[in-house]
């Protein structure tokens, strides 16, 4: 067993202990209870905490480990949930003022599996009001914090969970993204989000249950880690008209792999969006190094993304119109202003402008997968730029080139997701200034095994996620 503190130690050598009773939840539960009365302070990663329910599970895995063994593959390991997510029980917000008193009835079914799998709730984690924007702050529990650096944004909308996770508060956490929020604050904070492919982690209970734009995945600090919670939270339910067939137990199998025979686009500035030197600087250095490394064919080639900006923001308004527009019509003055001008977009829109965007992402798809006939992943920018201050709103220029709404600069995340291709951010490197950038893979159509083994060898390569910010260091 290591001598490091458990907090440290990763969720799969966790769940390696504590399946061979080498270490008990209660020890794992109370050491991260420990870290994150230490680190949140500084971040506010955690803003609905439930220790004692945590403190109770705990034992209760002890007890049933002995008597039948593990309750799952996670038994034991402290699990944060995003405030997206319903929790029976445990105050659920969504990041607004509508709800900042709600209590959910039931579990959401990401963390019915969780819990199934033997996970352990230890609270809730920031997001700006209804997952809106790649910045979490809100009017009910204010803005996250950077744990590389506290003036800086730990970016949004899964920052709580990202922040959480890099400052070692818990190992496992979950986030949704749209536009890019699980990708965005993993590359801000140096840990791993995982877009998974729509229909792989099916959610429930949603408005629109064939919508493909948004979804929930994986967020941990390592590839290795993703991939073990998404083998729970992946998987048929019949409750998602979209869930795909079968289980996902195979994600818990060997990422190993000879990585060598992958043909890998480089791309780093996807349909001529601008992305800032610093960032620019750190994948042109270590990530094209970390190829080389790995022995993998890198061609400069750029796939056609026309249209992809155009459906993105036409789906998205409607999206928000359809699921928000009941609390747009009854707490309009509560809101913030940018969900209000995306569900204001949403119901402003036409019937011919919603069927021309799903005919022209449905040519774009088109397109990428034939362009991913050729390749086996493209490689490009997470984020256009590095963590920018915890004080601004949005970033609105980059290098010179105004960016007019909260959603522009997040454009290497968002085109990506109108592809509906699976896309992952790994952590790279660091500015000259300390902070974090992620490498954003994307993979083949409903590839995201193989892109898990890629990112997987590109992670160990790069080196950069077995960093720690100093503040996580020692708190316990």
């Amino acid at each position: 067993m290591s001598d490091a503190p458990l907090h440290q130690l990763s969720a799969t050598r966790l769940a390696h202990l504590l399946s061979r009773r080498e270490i008990s939840a209660r020890e794992v539960v109370t050491d991260h209870l420990k870290q994150i009365e230490a680190t949140n302070p500084l971040v506010n990663a955690i803003v609905t905490l439930d220790a004692d329910r945590a403190l109770a599970r705990a034992a209760w895995c002890d007890d049933v480990i002995v008597k039948s063994g593990p309750v799952g593959p996670l038994h034991g390991i402290p699990i944060a949930h995003k405030d997206l997510q319903d929790t029976a029980g445990l105050r659920t917000t969504y990041g607004s003022p509508i709800y900042a008193d709600h209590i959910p009835l039931r579990n959401s079914l990401l963390v019915e599996r969780s819990r199934a799998a033997g996970a352990i709730c230890v609270g809730k984690t920031n997001t700006p009001e209804f997952g809106t924007g790649s910045h979490t702050y809100n009017a009910v529990f204010g803005v996250t914090r950077n744990p590389w650096s506290t003036d800086h944004s730990a970016g949004g909308s899964s920052g709580g969970a990202a922040a959480a996770l890099a400052a070692r508060m818990v190992p496992l956490a979950d986030g949704s993204d749209m536009g890019g929020s699980l990708r965005n604050p993993a590359s801000f904070c140096n840990v791993v989000g995982l877009r998974p492919s729509a229909g792989l982690v099916p959610s429930w209970p949603v408005t629109d249950g064939w919508f493909t734009l948004a979804v929930d995945g994986p967020m941990a600090r390592s590839v290795q880690d993703a991939a073990l919670l998404l083998s729970v939270i992946g998987g048929h339910d019949p409750r998602s008209p979209i869930a795909w067939p079968g289980s996902a137990r195979h994600f818990r199998d060997s990422l190993e792999s000879d990585v060598r025979s992958r043909r890998i686009a480089w791309c780093p500035e996807p349909a001529g969006v601008p992305v800032d030197p610093r960032v620019r600087d750190v994948l042109e250095t270590t990530a094209r190094a970390a190829f080389e490394a790995l022995g993998v064919e890198l061609v400069d080639e750029q796939p056609n993304l026309d249209g992809a900006e155009e459906s993105f923001l036409v789906l998205r308004a409607w999206h928000y119109a359809m699921s928000l527009g009941d609390d747009y019509r009854s707490h309009r003055g509560e809101l913030n202003d940018d969900v209000a001008w995306n569900i204001e977009l949403g119901l402003g829109l036409r019937a011919e402008q919603i069927a021309e965007a799903i005919e022209t992402r449905t040519a774009l798809y088109e397109r990428i997968a034939t362009f991913m006939q050729h390749v086996d992943a493209i490689a490009m920018p997470v984020s256009q730029v590095p963590p920018f201050l915890a004080s601004e709103r949005w970033v609105t220029s980059i290098n010179d080139e105004p960016q007019l709404t909260y959603l522009d600069w997040m454009r290497s995340c968002y085109l990506v997701s109108a592809t509906g291709l699976p896309s992952i951010s790994v952590p790279c490197d660091f500015t000259g200034e300390g902070l974090p950038v992620g490498l954003q893979l994307v993979g083949q159509p409903c590839g995201d095994f193989a892109l898990l083994e890629l990112a997987h060898a590109t992670e160990t390569a790069m080196g950069a996620s077995t960093a720690c910010p100093p503040m996580a260091l020692g708190a316990s």
